[in-house]
């Protein structure tokens, strides 16, 4: 997943525990495992600004992307282009 999650770092840097996390963010212990783990599908802004407040940090410091494949993004591996799904309407041209 091109996301990555790095709640665990900051957890480590401030010397603070799963559940005592979980505790003060207000969520359960199992849903910021599934979280940290990189297992969620979405976060909640407020759940999001609740972990930033705990640990003091931004959201850049925990979450961040990374390419799934090539660096470039514009070749599938086999040296073909990518479409970009873009369209446009006909009688006028790209720009």
């Amino acid at each position: 997943m091109p996301i990555v999650v790095d709640i665990d770092v900051m957890l480590a840097k401030r010397k603070m525990s799963v559940g005592e996390l979980a505790d003060r963010v207000g969520i359960t212990p199992a849903n910021l495992a599934v979280l940290k783990n990189g297992r969620a599908k979405a976060v909640r802004f407020t759940t999001l600004a609740a972990l930033c407040e705990v640990l003091g940090c931004q959201p850049g410091d925990l979450l961040r992307w990374e390419p799934d494949g090539p660096v470039d993004g514009n070749s599938d591996g086999n040296g073909a282009a990518q479409e970009s799904g873009a369209s446009v309407p006909a009688g006028s041209s790209p720009q």
